[in-house]
Parts: C-alpha cells; structure tokens; sequence
C-alpha cells in the first residue's frame, strides 16, 4: 500500500496489516489534537470517533525529540501517537489524515510506524496581497491548506506601489487613501483590525507564524497617495517604458493610483523628519500588532533610492525593528548595507545559480550574525508559469518554472560557502500581478507548493523525485475530494477521480 505521504517523513517503516476505522473505535488524548482529527476524519469519511480513556488511538505529547517532531505506530489494534509538542502533534495528525485509505471493507490505516522531523525550521509561503488582495476567508482557506503541508510560516507581503493592505490607528489615512486600488485596475481591500485578528488567530491554531511585511524604502508609491511628503515622485526609466507597454497599467504619476507592474520606481524621503516619524509610527504599530518574533522591512528593487539613503533606511528601520523586540527580516540587497542591524535574517530571492552578486548580498547577513531563508526565484516562486502555454503568471525567472524545478534543487548549495545550520528555512512566493481570485491562487501554489514543503521539510539522502511523484498522485486524490483547483500538470501519474 502507498502511503502517499507528502512531504516524505524522515523513516517510514510499512507493516503487515492496517487498522480499521469505524464509529465504534474510540479516540484519546490532547482535546485540540483530538478535535481536529476528528473534525477532519468525519468530513473525508463521515466517521465520528467516540472518546474514551482506554481508546485504542491514542495522541499525546511526551516532551522527547526535537521541535515538531513525532513518532506514529500503527497496527491492527492500536494507533499510537507521540510527539514532542503540540506542533508536532499536529503533523501528526496530518500524516494519520494522508495515510487513511478506503478499502471494501471501509476506511483503514496502514500499519506503519514513522519517526519523523523537520529538516529546516522555517517552511513558509508568502502571499501578496499589496498587488492584489484577498480576504480573511482566503487566507484562513490557505492556512488550512499550508498546515496540510507541514508549513509553519505564513509571510503576508501587506505594501507596495499598487495599495497598502493594514489599517493603522497611527497613520489612518493609510487605509482611507492608499488601499483602494490594485493591480489591472482591479478593486483594492484593506485588513482591518478585527480582520488581522482573525488572521492571526487561524495562523496560531494551526501553528502557523505570521510575518508581515511592510515593505520599504522602496514599492512605496501607494504610501505616497496617504503622505505624499514622505514619498519622492516616481523615477521612470527606459526599462519601466516597457514594462508598461507589455503589461500596460501606464507609467506611475505622483498623486496617482498605480495598476502596473512595473518596479523600481518609488522612494520614501530618506533622512527627513517626516519620514523617520512615519516608519517609526508604522513599524512600531506593527510590532504591537504583530505575537510574533519577526518584521519584515522589505528592502527590494529599491532602484529609485540613492545608495546613501538605501543604506541610511536599512540602518534606520532595522534598529527600529530591533527595539521593538522584534528580528528584522529584509530581502538579500540589504545585506551589504553598513549599519544593518545585527541579527538580521536575510532572504534570498536570486536564481538557484546565483547571478549579479545576489549571493555577496546574502552572505552580508551571515558576517552580521543572521541566518537566511531561500527563496530562488527559478525554483519557489510559484508566480512564475508552470509552462509556457499557462495563462497565469510571468517568466522573468529562467523562464517556466515547472514543478521538477521546484523539486530539485538543494538548498546548501544556492549560496556557496553557507552551512545548513546558518539557513533558517525555505519559503515559497506567490506574488500576484496577475493572480486575481482564489481559484487563481490554487492553481499557481498546487502542486509546487507539496514540492517547496518536501524540499523544506525532508532530509537531502530521503528525497527522490520519482518517490515524489507517485506520493503526489496519491495526495492529489484527497485534493480532489476537497474540490481544490490545483493544475494537472504532465509530469504526474495523476489517479482518475
């Protein structure tokens, strides 16, 4: 019997036999562990678990192993799981999800026992929703369906040139003037507070961390539609000409709302009092805002900033960051600023094969104390197609980025000279020029996002891409059964529904 599990476990041992499930089998153990298998169990097999102190499946914590570890020992009479909290616990819990199969004789478990573990402790997926933004319900939908994935990390990009996504007590004018618009043209949104709330208490329950990003000093155009005296007037540059004639949007114009995709072009006044008000006021509210330990500041494509006031921001906003008692996270041009703050966790956006110094950057963060997270752009940006005849995405990034791609490439080699203890982790990308509804996200982010979390969460010597592909096929039944928009690309054995 396959065991379809996605992403691979650390060892799987298959045994003789499986265990019945049927409403009489009785279940035990942590309530919250408990309720969800429970709830997720009745909706994939109609079977509702009894409690009972003497059950026969048993989920507890024991405190043993590493951080979001389990054990899992099935046989025909008992199923039995350990983990060493109760994010472990939880994976579990979605492996007891994947492994359950339907047989003649009703739904079962395989016998198995599995000893598993994360390889790298952050596994993420950002989501933009500056460029385009989406709403609680799609984002609490997501959550559902990273945590499936053993996922832990849920980076929300909330600004750039196209809408500010956050409402600010301190800076109002935020979300009553820079949040209306989007890119193509399309309706803007904004996450008020009560919105956040919920966002952040679904991330919790499925402990899932939330990083959000305010994105500086440049994609800030849209701040200067709130505070125009914060934001210097866009630079327009032969390459952002024709972006707008490919993409069209037109060019930005101060004072406007801007529905391209260009980049590059904006600035905040770096060095005036305003400015240092206005960061101050934005990233301390996010700091309270935020249960978290990280900010993100951004950091990227800031081409329409001086080298001196790029430099000057990322001191500025990192030491901010960090007196607020929060980590800075900033994208890898960062990384060489002077005066970045100690400490600082860089994230690479470069190709797998480094290009234009994009690994000098990255190793700037190592010589300052951080670690960094991966995200090649040729390999985890789920924006980009899966193949030249989608109709979704871009391919600026080595072009298609199909799903073997996504699969095959090895973190400790990206950045030469890195160890895997100075990684904290890998995270997927979706940025959203052009994705516009749910359904648009489910198609870019499945099946490369199973890909991303396998690459994130399995040891090097576990991974095998023709292992992958069969255990894909396998998971994909139960997206079928959930009605998810995921693509049926070529590479795959895909089952009959």
């Amino acid at each position: 019997m396959s065991t379809g599990l996605v992403p691979r476990p650390t060892s799987v041992a298959l045994g003789d036999g499986a265990f019945a499930l049927t409403d009489a089998v009785s279940i035990t153990g942590e309530a919250e562990a408990v309720a969800r298998l429970n709830a997720r169990l009745h909706r994939r097999t109609g079977l509702s678990l009894p409690a009972a102190s003497d059950a026969p499946i048993r989920l507890r914590i024991d405190g043993e192993g590493a951080a979001e570890s389990y054990r899992l020992a099935i046989d025909a009479h008992t199923v039995e799981l350990t983990a060493s909290d109760p994010a472990g616990l939880q994976h579990g819990v979605h492996t007891l999800l994947q492994l359950v199969a339907p047989t003649r004789q009703g739904w079962v478990w395989p016998a198995v026992v599995i000893d598993d573990a994360p390889r790298f402790a952050h596994r993420g997926l950002m989501l933009d929703v500056a460029r385009h933004f989406f709403d609680v319900d799609v984002v609490e939908r997501l959550l559902e369906r990273m945590a499936e994935l053993k996922l832990n990390v849920l980076h929300l990009h909330l600004s750039d040139d196209q809408g500010w996504r956050l409402a600010l007590d301190s800076r109002p004018r935020l979300a009553e003037a820079a949040s209306g618009s989007a890119a193509l043209g399309d309706a803007g949104g904004c996450y008020s507070r009560a919105d956040w709330g919920r966002i952040l208490d679904a991330a919790a329950s499925l402990h899932i961390t939330v990083i959000p990003e305010f994105d500086v000093p440049g994609h800030t155009h849209a701040v200067g539609l709130a505070y125009p005296e914060v934001a210097r007037p866009p630079v327009v540059t032969t390459e952002l000409e024709e972006t707008a004639a490919e993409f069209g949007g037109g060019l930005p114009v101060a004072g406007q709302a801007y529905t391209g995709f260009g980049v590059g072009f904006s600035s905040l006044r770096i060095g005036e009092a305003a400015t240092s008000a206005f960061l101050r006021d934005v990233f301390t509210e996010l700091a309270d805002l935020t249960p978290g330990p990280y900010l993100h500041i951004g950091g990227d494509e800031a081409l329409g900033t001086s080298r001196d006031d790029y430099a000057a921001a990322i001191a500025e906003v990192t030491a901010l960051v960090a007196s607020r008692q929060k980590t800075p996270i900033a994208w890898h041009e960062a990384g060489t600023a002077a005066n970045l703050a100690a400490g600082t966790i860089g994230q690479y956006w470069g190709f797998v094969r480094p290009v234009d110094g994009a690994d000098e950057k990255a190793r700037g963060f190592l010589e300052r104390g951080g670690r960094l997270i991966l995200s090649p752009a040729d390999a985890v940006y789920l924006d980009m197609k899966d193949s030249a005849e989608s109709a979704l995405g871009l391919t600026w990034a080595n072009g298609p980025t199909p799903l073997h791609r996504a699969y095959d490439w090895e973190p400790v080699e990206v950045v030469s000279g890195i160890r895997e203890e100075q990684i904290l982790g890998i995270e997927a990308a979706l940025w959203t020029e052009t994705i516009r509804t749910e359904d648009d996200i489910q198609q870019m982010v499945f099946p490369r996002l199973a890909a991303a979390a396998e690459v994130a969460w399995s040891a090097r010597t576990s991974r095998s891409w023709e292992s992958f592909l069969e255990r894909l096929a396998d998971l994909a039944t139960r997206w079928d059964a959930d009605g998810l928009a995921y693509r049926r690309i070529d590479d795959v054995p895909w089952r009959r529904p």
